[in-house]
């Protein structure tokens, strides 16, 4: 049973502990997302703009673990749509908010607008442990007083092994390092129990997961490498963890009539900016700040793609009448928001908002004096059919939801190195399923696969595939490399197919490839 005073608690590095009472935004507004056609920029923002906060395109697990600052596999229970709605919420809030005010507010909102209750409790969770071994360790003293490191070295061509060096680190900081540094390997996070203290130079050295080795090689995995090049154990066990436990969570309740008013607006123009072509074209180049957005050198076709929220890979097939001549010019630009945001954006993922994309937008339609509307038009795209499908009924214990496989028993990838990813689904939906597709395989797919199958209710299974770029070496498919269209016909028993369906394009009736003068 749960201690009644550990609702609404926060996630740190060290666990869960008791905050104060949160702040409220002076005003919220909350509706679920648009359909987004780029399935790498879901979650946008997550930072306060002057008095605006805005969080887009966010499932509701989303929105917990920023608000509560915990990873996502460290979050239980809640309905099955808690990883698949999406919604933008936005508030009011004075600017100089701190970060961490900011996350206490949407714990707040969380509460109020979602029902949101959880509590936190200590259940056994898979992790890897770093521990001593048998034998005395094979360490060394840290000889300097640099700052920590850990980098893979250079390796020769031809090499199909991985060595990590480091120097000047404690095994705590190594530990956490470790699972980065071996993610084909570790998929768990990865706890220091060595009860070793200083600092430490050493290298270790293994072969990739993924990586085909000659035949009768042996293969040297993460785990024989700590062991064998280090003296130490690292093994995967179930250790106690916080875990956050979602004990209600409801749908959103109803905006004030008056919330667009009590809102400040959001910024659609960049303050200042320079637009230039570069005659040079450089490597490309992105830095998003807190005050703008910096591109030294890109594509006009990828800056378009960034500006209009598209998988640059096609933008080519989402704008109808581009100017020929496009693929050539290569631009630099340099342009600051009216204000800076509080903070950089709460993760990786959230870094680019969507204001900043919008400001872009308006940039080059301007500058490059664009004439463009948004249509429907018959696009081929993939459809999700039913063939002989091999599918099971879902265990409704679970929470609906498909992910990369945690480390398992009898692990397709241990047997198969070719196989890359194991995509585990459970208590899901066809239609949830595809959504995930255009993710898993984004040179494929378009579009969002649209599920075809006919099939009802919840089901569970696992899907083992090698990813697109790895189909591509003239040796994958004779060392047993499963694209992701084969798996899915030889594993569910579905098929994918191409059809014609509406689907929303950028059509441009006038472009210049010259940007006016700066």
């Amino acid at each position: 049973m749960r201690a009644p005073g550990l609702l609404l608690t926060i996630f740190a590095i060290a666990g869960f502990g008791q905050v104060p009472p949160d702040p409220h935004f002076e005003a919220t507004d909350v509706h679920a997302s648009g359909p987004a056609l780029n399935p790498f920029t879901w979650v946008s923002g997550g930072v306060l703009r002057g008095e605006r906060y805005d969080l887009r395109k966010a499932t509701l697990l989303d929105l917990i673990r920023i608000a509560y600052h915990v990873a996502p596999e460290n979050i239980a229970g809640g309905p099955n749509w808690l990883e698949f709605d999406r919604f933008d919420i936005a508030g009011r809030a004075p600017a100089e908010t701190s970060p961490e005010a900011v996350r206490r507010m949407v714990q707040s909102l969380l509460a109020e607008r979602f029902h949101l209750a959880v509590h936190t409790e200590m259940r056994p969770m898979p992790a890897y442990v770093l521990s001593l071994g048998k034998g005395k360790p094979k360490l060394a003293e840290a000889t300097g007083d640099g700052d920590a490191e850990c980098n893979r070295a250079s390796q020769p061509p031809g090499s199909s092994s991985i060595t990590f060096v480091c120097r000047n680190i404690s095994m705590t900081a190594f530990a956490a390092r470790l699972r980065g540094a071996a993610g084909d390997y570790v998929k768990e996070p990865v706890i220091d129990k060595t009860g070793l203290e200083g600092k430490w130079d050493f290298s270790v050295e293994w072969n990739p997961r993924s990586e085909a080795l000659p035949e009768g090689a042996p293969r040297i995995t993460v785990s024989d490498a700590v062991e064998k090049d280090l003296g130490l154990s690292f093994t995967l066990r179930r250790e106690p963890a916080p875990v956050l436990v979602v004990d209600r969570a409801e749908k959103p309740t109803p905006n004030d009539a008056d919330v667009a008013e009590k809102l400040p607006p959001h910024e659609q123009t960049f303050e200042v900016a320079t637009v230039k072509l570069n005659k040079k074209p450089q490597v490309l180049s992105f830095r998003v700040t807190r005050g703008g957005l910096r591109i030294p050198s890109a594509p006009l076709m990828t800056v378009l793609g960034f500006a209009w929220d598209m998988n640059t890979i096609h933008t080519r097939q989402r704008f109808i009448g581009l100017p020929k001549g496009i693929d050539t010019v290569d631009v630099a630009i340099d342009a600051r928001t009216t204000k800076d945001t509080n903070a950089p954006g709460l993760d990786a993922t959230a870094e680019v908002d969507d204001d900043l994309r919008e400001m872009t937008r308006v940039l080059l339609t301007e500058r490059f004096q664009m004439k463009w509307r948004v249509e429907d038009r018959l696009m081929e795209a993939y459809a999700l059919l039913s063939a002989k499908p091999k599918l099971k009924r879902a265990d409704p214990a679970n929470r609906a939801g498909c992910h990369e496989a945690r480390n398992m028993a009898n692990d397709p990838r241990d047997t198969n190195p070719w196989l890359t990813t194991v995509l585990s689904c459970r208590n899901v939906t066809i239609a949830q399923f595809a959504s995930t597709l255009q993710k898993l395989d984004n040179r494929q797919f378009a579009y969002p696969v649209e599920d075809a199958t006919g099939i009802d209710g919840t089901l569970d299974f696992d899907l083992s595939f090698t990813q697109a770029g790895m189909m591509d070496r003239p040796e994958a498919v004779e060392g047993g490399a499963i694209s992701l269209s084969e798996a899915i016909s030889r594993q569910l028993g579905l098929r994918l197919e191409k059809r014609k369906r509406l689907l929303p394009v950028v059509v441009i009736d006038h472009m210049s490839l010259t940007p006016t003068e700066n």
